[in-house]
């Protein structure tokens, strides 16, 4: 076993045991969860939602209802749970927006929010302009997918979960949901090499 592999299976194994005590009725042992995933699953709200302050709420929402049910998160790992709460949080936030008036996708991005694609080692400003607009391309053309191929993409491209964590955390078949990541991808490369805004395949 290399350091890598060995330090990743002693920061699971030390999760593990903090859950156990969150499920226990540990307030500080949850706490310590939300501080590890909080950023997560901002992201992914953002991203499911297309505007941060809805993002915010959803997350919020999202943390408050595991702290109710943190004892039916069965075994020893968290995020795929979260992930899944995070998830029907969007989806409830997406029914009731098909029941009101859209929120606007132009909203500006955080300063700390993850980009979409990698920086450029020392982007001058005109570089980081264009950086800017593809980023807001490629966050507005992952709101067109639908609700399930984007919630795939987004936990594989963006969150980096596996194809096992996916179908944990969207209660999906593995093959189902290697089939959302790659229709979703293909929707995305083709509308956005449509847009110009990349030659190949999507960036994540």
């Amino acid at each position: 076993m290399n350091a890598s592999a060995g330090s990743s299976s002693q920061a699971q194994a030390q999760e593990a045991a903090v859950l156990r005590r969150a499920r226990l009725g540990d307030l500080d042992a949850f706490n310590s969860l939300v501080d590890l995933h909080q950023r997560a699953v901002y992201n992914l709200c953002l991203r499911m939602l297309g505007s941060a302050a809805v993002a915010e709420d959803a997350t919020q929402e999202a943390f408050l209802s595991a702290y109710r049910h943190i004892a039916a998160c069965k075994g020893d790992r968290f995020r795929p749970w979260m992930l899944r709460i995070a998830a029907n949080a969007c989806s409830d936030e997406l029914r009731r927006r098909r029941r009101r008036p859209a929120l606007s996708l132009d909203e500006p991005r955080r300063p700390d929010e993850p980009p979409l694609d990698p920086a450029d080692p020392a982007p001058g400003p005109e570089s980081e302009t264009l950086r800017a607009e593809q980023r807001r391309l490629i966050a507005a053309a992952l709101l067109r997918l639908p609700e399930d191929q984007r919630l795939a993409v987004i936990l594989c491209d963006v969150q980096g979960c596996s194809y096992d964590e996916i179908a944990e955390a969207t209660r999906t078949p593995l093959g189902t949901v290697k089939s959302r990541i790659a229709r979703g991808r293909e929707k995305l490369r083709r509308e956005l090499t449509a847009a110009g805004t990349i030659g190949g395949a999507p960036a994540s």
